[in-house]
């Protein structure tokens, strides 16, 4: 199913007549609200905020994701029978790493970059988007490699920021051409079964038929699939995991700390608050990361969107 539809109903176990559903094992993004959702909780969350004109300014560079995911574009048919070799060895069919990328991508950059010059930006920002303007489309093409690759440079990393928000436009785009009911959980079940890509945060629910399932979703192409709570997505150990929160902040975001791999990854509760979004109150908590970080934890993998280099 598509994210933001009609809640899954899953599959009975056992009689159709009752017992416990299945949850969905993963669901498609749907690109009418995926960055707009994300859009307005940034706004939501900027309000008195320490990093009020941060978060304002990421809430903009949403709202031109989602016109850029909009725009009429010449995106690139998905085979089917190639999706299904993929799905049979196992293998994401839109593998980041190895997935041959239509012009098309470009041309959504132009627009998302189109968008934010229309907007109130920072002056740094700006400055960087005209930085960009002037790479070549080879250029553009090769630091959307080093981005997917994990191998950027310094100076890369203000052009990068504009790079990965059009990647995830368009790996999103892709994503929600896919019919779900094709797809399968990879074997690595830290990551996305459609593109191959690390988690951007997880999302425990709070309502429909199966309420308390884990999601992850991805931070390319925004599909969500299920993973088993209580173990840890990085390692997959159980022995070891402690949820930490900042007192006095959101009893909704929490980071799941696992001792045995030191590493943490990102956990929403919606119980807690019904609002939240994994993109926006991922970027909304950076305090949280700051502090589990100081305390010798590493983060499972990083926010596209908060890119540091080593």
């Amino acid at each position: 199913m598509k994210q933001g539809g009609t809640p899954p109903t899953g599959k009975w176990i056992g009689s159709p007549t009752g017992g416990v559903t299945a949850p969905e094992p993963l669901m498609l993004p749907d690109l009418t609200s995926r960055f707009s959702a994300t859009a307005a909780r940034l706004r939501a969350l900027a309000d008195g905020h320490p990093m009020e004109k941060w978060l304002d300014f990421m809430a903009l560079l949403s709202d031109a994701q989602h016109n850029a995911a909009m725009a009429p574009a010449a995106m690139p048919a998905t085979d089917p029978s190639l999706i299904a070799q993929s799905v049979e060895a196992r293998m994401p069919p839109l593998a980041a790493d190895g997935h041959q990328r239509h012009s098309a991508w470009r041309d959504g950059l132009t627009t998302l970059l189109d968008e934010l010059d229309g907007g109130d930006i920072p002056a740094p920002a700006a400055a960087v988007i005209a930085d960009v303007r002037l790479h070549s489309a080879d250029d553009i093409e090769d630091l959307a490699d080093r981005f997917l690759r994990g191998s950027l440079d310094p100076a890369d990393v203000g052009p990068a920021l504009y790079v990965a928000a059009a990647l995830q436009v368009y790996f999103t785009r892709l994503a929600a051409s896919l019919d779900a009911s094709t797809l399968r959980l990879l074997p690595q079940r830290g990551l996305c079964p459609c593109c191959g890509s690390t988690p951007v945060s997880g999302l425990i629910t709070a309502s429909g038929p199966t309420p308390g399932t884990r999601y992850l979703y991805c931070s390319l192409c925004s599909t969500a699939w299920n993973h088993v709570r209580v173990i840890c997505i990085t390692c997959e150990g159980s022995g070891a995991l402690t949820l930490k929160g900042i007192e006095g902040g959101s009893a909704a975001v929490q980071a799941e700390t696992c001792d045995d791999c030191r590493t943490y990854a990102k956990m929403l509760y919606q119980g807690k608050d019904t609002k939240v979004d994994p993109y926006a109150d991922d970027l909304a908590s950076l305090g949280l990361d700051i502090m589990v970080s100081e305390a010798g934890w590493a983060r499972h993998a990083p926010n596209p969107l908060l890119l540091v280099v080593a």
